[in-house]
């Protein structure tokens, strides 16, 4: 593969969704550190085939995901395969945030607050996806930690650096959804955009 793309830029609290042909490579970057970003997909060719994390991590057998591992969707056919992983840690148990998701979790957030799933869901309606189909996203960088003894879910910074990325391939043709994270307990307190290339 070949880097001959142009980078594109999410602006922070925003999203984008794109068609992602069998065989193309899509590179997330972290430019300026510690900044998730959610990607969600689902099949070019049957929207109700979408990303599964509970398919994914039942076949690696781990909770996080790294090079070599793969997304498989609810059909238990792959999606996307890990190339390259600058960092090692990524989330896929955790919802993209919603509205409500602030307003359960972050009651100092009053009134309106940007999130990955309307991002996302404002993203791939033009790809004929309803917002109820949107499940649990792959959050890419984001650091969550288990506590041993009481499995209580903990939230850290994000582990990424500037210029950390990671690679995956699409194993199939995919409409893919991918968001500069909006919740700012997820990237240590700040709002900061994130890159990507695809490469056909």
């Amino acid at each position: 593969m070949t880097d001959t793309t142009t980078t594109q830029r999410l602006a922070p609290q925003t999203g984008t969704a794109f068609e992602l042909p069998a065989g193309a490579y899509l590179r997330v970057i972290d430019p300026t550190g510690e900044q998730v970003s959610d990607l969600y997909a689902v099949s070019a060719d049957d929207r109700a085939e979408h990303l599964s994390s509970g398919r994914s991590l039942d076949y690696a057998e781990k909770l996080w995901l790294t090079t070599g591992d793969v997304l498989y969707s609810n059909r238990s056919q792959p999606m996307l395969r890990i190339i390259e992983d600058a960092v090692g840690r990524h989330d896929f148990t955790l919802t993209p945030c919603s509205q409500q998701t602030f307003d359960l979790l972050y009651p100092d957030h009053e009134g309106y607050h940007p999130s990955c799933h309307e991002n996302i869901a404002d993203a791939l309606a033009m790809y004929g996806v309803a917002v109820d189909h949107i499940g649990v996203t792959f959050n890419i960088f984001m650091n969550v930690v288990y506590d041993s003894s009481t499995g209580k879910m903990l939230l850290g910074p994000p582990m990424s650096r500037p210029g950390d990325h990671i690679l995956l391939r699409a194993e199939s043709d995919l409409v893919v959804a991918l968001t500069a994270c909006s919740a700012e307990n997820s990237n240590n307190g700040a709002l900061k955009p994130i890159d990507f290339t695809v490469d056909h």
